[in-house]
């Protein structure tokens, strides 16, 4: 495939090229390492991501409008934790989480009757909460982390000229401590697995994920309505919350 054709077909997997809302649901769990300790599993995790593509005829390319819920779990209830080892937790609420994606050859590979598209993002950059003002909150003025996802969708289906396909998905990322997890300069760190697949409504996703977005911020039952910057991420949306 070309770049704007592997392009297309990925957004036909990640969402509707018709301009449509398409909801992904996830859930896994989160595992804290340290130096010379065993990794533990240390929250369950689960959430949403609410999108919407639109053409972006300037690029060739397409923008993505999306803002995502995600909740830490208690590893064996799986109830939504309030706190964690005397800290109060505070849960994913990225708004928005937009990308902008221009013709490239999205990595991707067959694999008997499926299509997976893989994305290896490596990040690094100036932290938003810096030690000197966050000293119980973060460990390095740089941000440092690797998010990995893969999307998995049948090939046949993407044969024909539907403007979504059916898809699942993978995602990993590892990453320093949470800022409310007030580790410091802890050695050490996270790393999530989740898997999940796009569903056919938001009415698919478990009822009390439902619950919990609609008492706190129903907005995000929906992708947002019009292009925003800049993107939210936990470390901002934490330095939100806690402004010095």
């Amino acid at each position: 495939m070309s770049p704007a054709e592997s392009l297309t077909a990925f957004a036909r997997v990640r969402a509707s090229l018709d301009g449509r809302e398409v909801v992904y649901g996830w859930s896994g769990d989160v595992y804290a390492w340290g130096p010379g300790e065993p990794y533990r599993k240390v929250f369950g995790f689960e959430g949403v991501n609410v999108s919407r593509v639109e053409g972006d005829h300037g690029s060739g390319g397409y923008r993505m409008l999306s803002r995502e819920a995600a909740f830490y779990l208690d590893p064996v209830s799986r109830e939504i934790l309030e706190d964690w080892e005397g800290q109060p937790v505070v849960h994913v609420w990225n708004d928005p989480v937009n990308q902008h994606w221009r013709p490239f050859p999205v990595p991707h590979t067959l694999l008997g009757d499926q299509v997976c598209f893989s994305l290896e993002i490596p990040l690094a950059y100036p932290s938003p909460l810096p030690v000197a003002d966050y000293p119980e909150n973060s460990a390095d003025d740089t941000y440092r982390a690797l998010e990995m996802f893969q999307f998995f969708a049948p090939a046949e289906a993407l044969t024909t000229d539907a403007p979504s396909v059916p898809a699942t998905m993978s995602w990993t990322r590892m990453s320093p401590w949470l800022p409310w997890m007030a580790k410091g300069p802890t050695p050490g760190g996270l790393v999530f697995q989740c898997r999940g697949r796009k569903l056919a409504s938001y009415t698919e996703l478990p009822a009390r994920t439902r619950a919990h977005i609609a008492a706190h911020h129903p907005e995000y039952a929906t992708a947002p309505a019009k292009w925003t910057e800049p993107n939210e991420s936990s470390w901002t949306y934490f330095r939100r919350l806690n402004p010095r």
